[in-house]
């Protein structure tokens, strides 16, 4: 009967341990408002013609959007105990003010000549030098260099700010959807399959 009651007393616990963990997931909503916030900021304005639908995957069927509403429903009440992604601290603001300086006075030009584009991991790369004329070429390396090296950056940032560094590649793919989300009109970035698209 002992054993009995230890076997009981021992599921009952680990059905416990599994419902605790349920918190713990990495928050995907909060950080896409976290990602449309920062993104914004540096960016300096919202393209009207964004969508909720994420350029780097093919669209949603109606089933599975139909799954999601129920599955939302459902965990309602985890979501709502989740905290917000925390993108308002000194270093993290710190790199914003770079990030945002950056993009008005080399970024948006170089958008603009199709130099450049948005790579599917959240970065920038170059897509074609000869977009721009000879004497700024030789600069787009470093600019490139340093825009991805504060991404990269704030990407590890916000992870470890909000208590969590393992979630850096969660966080960082969010961002990605987020800057081909923002990108003007005209603007390039690379598909999931690494082919060039233009906004």
């Amino acid at each position: 009967m002992n054993k009995l009651k230890s076997i009981l007393l021992l599921g009952t616990l680990l059905t416990l341990a599994a419902c605790v963990t349920i918190n713990v997931y990495f928050p995907a909503a909060a950080a896409e408002r976290a990602a449309e916030k920062f993104v914004g900021d540096v960016l300096g304005e919202t393209n009207d013609e964004s969508s909720l639908i994420n350029p780097l995957q093919p669209p949603l069927n109606v089933m599975y959007i139909a799954a999601a509403g129920v599955l939302n429903f459902l965990v309602a009440d985890a979501q709502a105990q989740q905290a917000e992604i925390d993108i308002n601290t000194p270093q993290i603001n710190s790199i914003k003010t770079r990030m945002a300086q950056r993009q008005r006075q080399h970024l948006d030009s170089l958008f603009d000549a199709g130099a450049i584009g948005f790579s599917s991991d959240g970065l920038v790369t170059i897509r074609d030098r000869s977009a721009v004329a000879l004497s700024e070429r030789r600069n787009i390396e470093s600019i490139v260099a340093d825009e991805n090296r504060d991404r990269k950056a704030v990407y590890r940032e916000i992870a470890v700010a909000n208590g969590h560094p393992e979630w850096e590649k969660d966080i960082q793919k969010t961002f990605a959807a987020e800057w081909v989300r923002n990108a003007r009109k005209g603007w390039y970035y690379q598909d999931s399959g690494g082919s060039w698209r233009q906004k």
